[in-house]
């Protein structure tokens, strides 16, 4: 089945549409429907959604609400299928606007109107395909270009280059496209934003089979994302780049490749970087780590030959790859010892595990524009999320585990939380509530099975430092050594390595990773000075942390470096250089502003920052700033050859 399928005729009976409706996300479907009648009066002032905390946790409608919001889409769906399903193919501008303010539960700002009619994907079914060819704009003109990852950034760059004519090879080390949904493949494994936004905006799956999707799922649709789109044919699986070395005299950049035992060389004009922050697993730094007799190894490289029924397990690390993996390896363990070095703040979202309902996959399938409209309501209610409660408040002089009220607020929620599903444990509660302020480090989603999972009598929760890898264990500060069969390392990932081990060499020999010396910087986290013609994507300081997904950010990203290709092609230019000081305000701003944050100023370890302590890669500001930046590049911006 393709990802984008065409919309089905509804035939259902009014018995069917009234089932159907009972899983519905009404403010999205009164607003499709509005938009496919032309019925603007479906839009009534007594049914504006509430986009609050709470207005979200009820679907938008509070319950008497609900009842006479179902009625009046029950009343359009059946005019609607009585009419044949021939839906408006067109929508002013004055009219999509009321549909934003609508489901956006009020007037919403002029300047991120824009940015939503893409998100939407309006006027077109693409809002954001270039809008101009290679052969047109530059005929007879040689240029290609190599995007390096065939995971979610390199197939959007690649889709993006197909559409605009410009010739591509993409270089993957592994045997399929999905990047970390290829890597990634521990029990448990799912993503923590909801489907509908970890995806394209041009490539709207409407049969997600559960809210937050498992990993073979989202691995499944960037490969068929891939096959739709016709990019199979340009990956060079199994391929892993060396070293990439840029001639300023020929403007080229050209790559040594590694595919099995054998070398080989590939020329490009440009090069894209889609590797990602998450790509190389990070083991710990502890005493003896390799001296352990049975098996091991990291969460990102699951040994799946291993079978852990019955076996005593050591779990290192609870974060989020390892808050997902240790329920899975409960239920399979004999026993099993989580070592703890931090507690994470635990976000409750009750539907986190949960199948998307029949009924509103039936009117995904089935009603025009719903599921953009859905996507909207997603993309609105947590667009800037809770970056507000992220940010210092100067002067704090609140709750030592918060640095503002906003951030308090949620701290107090958080806290509630996990008293209330640890109110029989009172001994596991004061280990797992952190004390220092939430987003400080990644935040975790969780349904309740984190408590349940440590409340297991096969599981121990420990505190105590862990000391040294034994051959027979684990050794904690406290001189015990925790015998067990299998030791897995859920410790994250080298995100401040980027790039590594690959060798990137820019003008005059310079090598990137000894420019940065361990603390990368990027203007827009994009383009670097001396690297002509190179753009990273997922790079320096454009993780987001507490608001959105990052597919948004590699859209961003890939409208950026196709804006800049059409430059140098409509240009006759050979290369670009971004500024050095633009590069160093954009960088002196990024910095200041993640000083304000709760991931700047906290002393809780995390993979948010460097080795020398510097957040180097948190986007601090909201959404729209970072759509604005991208839009399109500033020619004032770059040096020109």
């Amino acid at each position: 089945m393709p990802v984008t399928s065409p919309i089905e005729p509804i035939t259902a009976s009014d018995a069917e549409l009234r089932t159907a409706l009972e899983d519905a996300h009404l403010p999205a479907l009164i607003a499709a429907l509005a938009q496919d009648t032309g019925d603007f009066s479906l839009l009534r002032e007594d049914l504006i959604p509430d986009t609050g905390v709470v207005g979200r946790a009820l679907g938008g409608f509070m319950p008497d609400q609900q009842v006479r919001a179902r009625e009046l889409a029950f009343a359009a769906l059946v005019k609607f299928r009585d009419g044949g399903c021939v839906a408006k193919d067109t929508t002013s501008q004055a009219d999509l606007r009321r549909l934003i303010d609508y489901v956006a539960g009020g007037e919403t700002s002029d300047e991120y109107v824009p940015l939503l009619e893409e998100e939407l994907a309006f006027p077109n079914e693409d809002a954001r395909a270039p809008k101009w060819n290679k052969d047109e704009l530059a005929p007879g003109t040689a240029f290609s270009v190599a995007v390096i990852g065939a995971g979610m950034s390199g197939i959007v760059a690649s889709i993006r280059l197909k559409q605009a004519g410009v010739p591509f090879t993409i270089i993957e080390k592994n045997s399929g496209v999905g990047g970390t949904w290829w890597e990634n493949t521990y029990p448990g494994a799912r993503v923590d934003n909801a489907n509908h936004m970890y995806s394209y905006s041009f490539a709207q799956k409407v049969d997600w089979p559960s809210h937050f999707s498992t990993q073979s799922v989202l691995q499944n649709y960037f490969n068929s994302v891939a096959e739709e789109y016709g990019l199979l044919p340009n990956i060079r699986f199994d391929t892993e780049v060396e070293s990439a070395t840029y001639d300023d005299k020929r403007a080229m950049w050209t790559l040594k490749l590694r595919s099995g035992g054998t070398t080989e060389t590939l020329e490009a004009n440009a090069l894209i970087s889609a590797v990602g922050q998450l790509n190389r697993p990070n083991m710990p730094d502890i005493s003896g780590i390799g001296t352990f007799e049975g098996p091991a190894f990291h969460s990102a490289r699951w040994d799946h030959t291993v079978d852990l029924h019955g076996k005593r397990v050591a779990v290192i690390g609870n974060g989020a790859s390892a808050s997902q993996l240790i329920p899975e390896v409960a239920k399979e363990a004999g026993e099993l010892l989580v070592f703890q070095r931090t507690p994470t703040w635990y976000a409750p979202v009750p539907n986190y595990h949960d199948a998307v309902p029949a009924g509103l996959q039936w009117l995904f399938r089935h009603v025009p524009h719903y599921a953009q409209w859905y996507r909207f309501w997603l993309f609105w209610t947590s667009a800037e999320g809770l970056l507000p409660s992220a940010r210092v408040d100067e002067g704090w002089d609140g709750d030592p585990n918060s640095i503002g009220k906003a951030n308090d607020e949620v701290r107090g929620l958080f806290t509630g939380y996990l008293q209330g599903e640890f109110a029989d444990r009172p001994d596991l509660l004061a280990k797992v509530v952190p004390h220092y302020a939430p987003a400080s480090k990644r935040i975790v989603l969780d349904n309740g099975i984190w408590a349940r999972t440590l409340k297991r009598e096969n599981v121990q929760l420990i505190t105590e430092h862990v000391d040294a890898i034994t051959p027979r264990g684990v050794k904690t500060a406290d001189g015990d050594v925790h015998e067990v069969d299998v030791i897995i390392f859920g410790t994250g990932f080298q995100a401040s390595k980027f790039l590594t081990p690959m060798k990137v060499v820019g003008r005059a020999g310079r090598d990137l990773n000894e420019q940065w010396e361990g603390d990368a910087r990027a203007y827009l986290g994009i383009t670097v000075p001396d690297f002509p013609n190179l753009f990273l994507m997922y790079g320096p300081n454009t993780n987001i942390v507490v608001n959105g997904s990052i597919v948004y950010f590699s859209e961003c990203e890939t409208n950026y470096i196709l804006g800049s290709i059409k430059m140098l092609l409509a240009g006759k230019h050979g290369a670009m250089d971004v500024k050095r000081d633009v590069h160093d305000a954009y960088n002196e701003r990024v910095d200041a502003e993640n000083m304000q944050m709760a991931w700047g100023v906290a002393e809780v370890p995390s993979w948010y920052r460097n080795a020398k302590g510097r957040t180097a890669q948190n986007w601090p500001f909201s959404l729209l700033e970072y759509w604005q930046c991208t839009r399109q590049p500033n020619p004032a911006d770059y040096d020109f050859a």
